[in-house]
């Protein structure tokens, strides 16, 4: 069982929905990014989503835009990121990561360092599981036997307008958890609409084996205990970015798990 299936049966066997935050590494400080996964873990994170710096972000809004755009000023891309998290695993051996990123930086690894280098060093590094936004489910069967051979879960996005072949293709193949985005649009959009997320994610689950998480547009305790309600997890990141991005570098670790406790407990009140 991988750490992100366990972490989730745990969960679920206490009756506790997964809290997923989700960061840009090397953003805002390239070198307060391990204090800041130690930070979110400390504060309640069940999962971290460590996103991997591109230049061409299209499934999210300004705020990641930005967060990428100032990681990459930094010359942040995946060998630094693959070091964070093996910075992170010296110390925290428990708290599952999974890179968010797209298809661009993982193809130009493998050209740099060999055939299937990423998969091999991700599982190396001690990352959990990937989620490639540009992947889709139809042309990744080989690339998900060799993560599976290497104990990762590959994690897919659902939306608003999938198809019930598109949630088939996806249940297929998908492990660890699927990611509902909750709305038509992109990360950090404000029009969260929880009704609608009641409705689908019944759908979802007809077709899904593995847990889902719900993110797009959660920004507060209030609309995460919305969507916990109904979903096995909520993923939350522009608006912690936003916070993380106002701070000095020496106030970033602490306003990271002073935001997440406070959802943390929302959670934990449903």
């Amino acid at each position: 069982m991988s750490r992100i299936a366990a972490t989730f049966a745990a969960l679920n066997a206490a009756g506790r929905k997964a809290l997923i935050p989700y960061v840009c590494a090397g953003d805002p400080y390239p070198d307060a990014t391990v204090d800041v996964l130690h930070a979110l873990a400390a504060g309640g994170a069940d999962v971290i989503e460590l996103g991997v710096p591109f230049s061409d972000p299209m499934a999210d809004g300004p705020v990641i835009q930005k967060a990428a755009e100032r990681a990459l000023a930094h010359h942040i891309g995946m060998v630094p990121v693959l070091d964070y998290v093996r910075a992170f695993r010296q110390t925290n051996t428990t708290t599952p990561v999974v890179l968010m990123g797209y298809a661009n930086p993982v193809e130009r690894y493998d050209q740099k360092h060999g055939p299937d280098a990423f998969v091999k060093n991700a599982a190396e590094a001690g990352v959990d599981g990937v989620l490639i936004v540009d992947y889709p489910p139809e042309e990744c069967a080989e690339f998900s036997a060799k993560l599976k051979a290497h104990g990762l879960d590959l994690i897919f996005l659902l939306a608003p307008t999938s198809t019930e072949k598109r949630m088939q293709q996806v249940g297929a193949i998908a492990t660890g958890y699927v990611y509902y985005v909750s709305l038509k649009g992109v990360t950090g959009a404000g029009h969260l609409d929880t009704d609608a997320v009641a409705q689908a994610v019944p759908r979802i689950r007809q077709h899904v084996k593995v847990p889902v998480g719900v993110g797009f547009g959660i920004r507060d305790a209030a609309s995460a205990q919305a969507v916990g309600r109904v979903s096995d997890g909520v993923v939350i990141g522009s608006r912690l970015i936003q916070i993380l991005e106002a701070q000095p570098r020496e106030g970033v670790a602490a306003a990271a798990q002073g935001f997440l406790s406070e959802i943390r407990s929302a959670l934990d009140a449903l």
